[in-house]
C-alpha cells in the first residue's frame, strides 16, 4: 500500500497535496471501485478531523439554523444509498496537454474517475428541517482543507444551484462502499452531487450555507470555469467563462491498458460510459479503421441513474499496431467530440472525446504495458 491506503501502481501527480489516479484497468475490475483505486483529487493538505467533535452548521438564508454532530445527523434523517460516478472535471487533461500545453496543470490521465456506493442523508431532507426562505437559488459548502494555490491561501468551497440541492438524489454522505468515509475522500462527511463534477462533491464539510447567490469561493467564482481557448487564467477573475456543473457524456477504454502487447486474433475491449446530468447511455461504438466504420459495444446493466455503466465487445486484430477508438450516444441523440484538438482549453477541462486505445499485435504478446 502507497500513502493513504492506496494500491501499488498507483500515479502520483502531487504528494502534497495528495493527488492520484488509478491504472485504467484497475477501474476494470468491478462495478464499484475499491477504495485503494479510487482517485484522489486535493487543493490542500488532508485534515484529520475527530468525529466525535465535529459539527455541521447549517446557515444563511434559513428560518432554522442547525448544528448538528455526526450522530444527530444519522439519527434524525432517513439513511439513504446513491451509486454514484465521480469525475474530475480534469480527467484526461494528458490528451489536450499533448495538442498545447497547459502550464501548471497535472496531467491526468484516464483515471481521474471512480464509482463508489455512497451512504447518507439527503441534502433536501437537511435543507428541510433547516426551513430555506423564498428567496434562496443556491446552496454553498465549505469545508477546512486550505488550497495554497490561493492568493491568499484559502479553504476549498463550492455551491449547487437550489434546485439540484433539493432533487433528492443529493447526500451528505458518511459512509462509501459499506465502510465509514475514509479521512482521504472527505471523512467524516463530504456531499455527493451526482452527475455534476467531483470539485461539487466538496469534502470534509463543515458548514452549508443558503444563498440568493452562487459561492465567492475561488473554487466555485474562479477555478473550475471553462475559459475561451485564447484566455490567460492569470488574467481572468472571478465570473470569467463557464462555470462547470453538470457532466457532460463520454466514453473511455479501460482495458486492455492504451500501450499493451496482446497476440493478433480476438480481444476483448472493456470500457465504461457516463451520460450527463439527467440522461442515459444510448449505445457505445467500437471502430477499428479511425471511425470510417463502427460496430456496437454490449452494454452493461444499469446500476443506478448517476453511474457509469461498463461495455464490451471482442474485435479480432491482425498482427501489427492497432487504434481503436470508441463513442457514446446518450438518450437524447448526442454523441462524443471526436478530438481532443476541437475540446483545448486553458485549464485543460472536460475532455470528453472519443476514447482511445493503441495496442501492439504480436504472436507470444504478454499483454504488458510497452515502456
Amino acid at each position: 500500500m502507497t500513502k493513504w491506503n492506496k494500491r501499488d501502481g498507483m500515479l502520483v501527480h502531487e504528494e502534497e497535496p495528495f493527488n492520484a489516479e488509478p491504472p485504467t484497468c484497475a477501474l476494470a475490475e468491478q462495478m464499484l471501485t475499491p477504495l485503494d483505486a479510487f482517485y484522489s483529487r486535493n487543493h490542500g493538505q488532508i485534515p484529520q478531523i475527530d468525529a466525535a467533535t465535529w459539527r455541521l452548521v447549517v446557515d444563511g438564508l434559513v428560518e432554522r439554523p442547525l448544528r448538528l454532530s455526526l450522530q444527530e445527523l444519522r439519527s434524525r434523517f432517513p439513511e439513504r444509498e446513491v451509486i454514484a460516478t465521480l469525475q474530475c472535471a480534469g480527467n484526461r487533461r494528458a490528451e489536450l496537454i499533448q495538442v498545447r500545453d497547459i502550464p501548471g496543470e497535472d496531467p491526468w490521465g484516464s483515471g481521474a474517475i471512480s464509482t463508489a456506493s455512497w451512504i447518507g442523508a439527503s441534502l433536501a431532507d437537511v435543507l428541510a428541517e433547516a426551513g430555506p426562505r423564498a428567496e434562496v437559488a443556491h446552496v454553498c459548502f465549505a469545508a477546512p482543507d486550505v488550497a495554497q494555490e490561493t492568493d491568499p491561501p484559502q479553504p476549498f468551497g463550492g455551491s449547487i444551484p437550489m434546485a439540484k440541492a433539493t432533487a433528492g438524489e443529493v447526500l451528505l454522505a458518511w459512509a462509501m462502499n459499506g465502510r465509514p468515509l475514509p479521512a482521504a475522500h472527505g471523512g467524516p462527511l463530504r456531499v455527493i452531487v451526482p452527475g455534476w463534477i467531483g470539485a461539487r462533491s466538496v469534502k470534509w464539510l463543515e458548514r452549508i450555507t443558503a444563498r440568493a447567490e452562487p459561492s465567492d469561493n475561488y473554487f466555485q467564482a474562479v477555478a473550475y470555469r471553462m475559459l475561451p481557448p485564447g484566455a490567460d487564467p492569470s488574467r481572468c477573475g472571478p465570473g470569467s467563462g463557464i462555470s462547470l456543473g453538470p457532466l457532460a457524456l463520454t466514453c473511455d477504454i479501460l482495458r486492455p491498458e492504451h500501450g499493451s502487447r496482446v497476440p493478433p486474433g480476438p480481444v476483448e475491449i472493456t470500457g465504461y460510459a457516463l451520460a450527463g446530468d439527467g440522461r442515459s447511455v444510448a449505445r457505445v461504438d467500437v471502430s477499428l479503421d479511425a471511425g470510417r466504420t463502427w460496430t456496437q459495444a454490449r452494454l452493461d446493466t444499469p446500476v443506478g441513474p448517476w453511474a457509469w455503466q461498463y461495455w464490451r465487445t471482442t474485435v479480432v486484430l491482425s498482427e501489427g499496431e492497432a487504434d481503436i477508438v470508441a463513442r457514446a450516444w446518450d438518450s437524447a441523440g448526442t454523441t462524443q467530440p471526436e478530438s481532443p484538438a476541437t475540446l483545448w482549453n486553458p485549464k485543460g477541462y472536460a475532455n470528453t472525446t472519443w476514447g482511445r486505445l493503441h495496442l501492439t499485435c504480436r504472436l507470444g504478446g504478454s499483454g504488458e504495458k510497452r515502456q
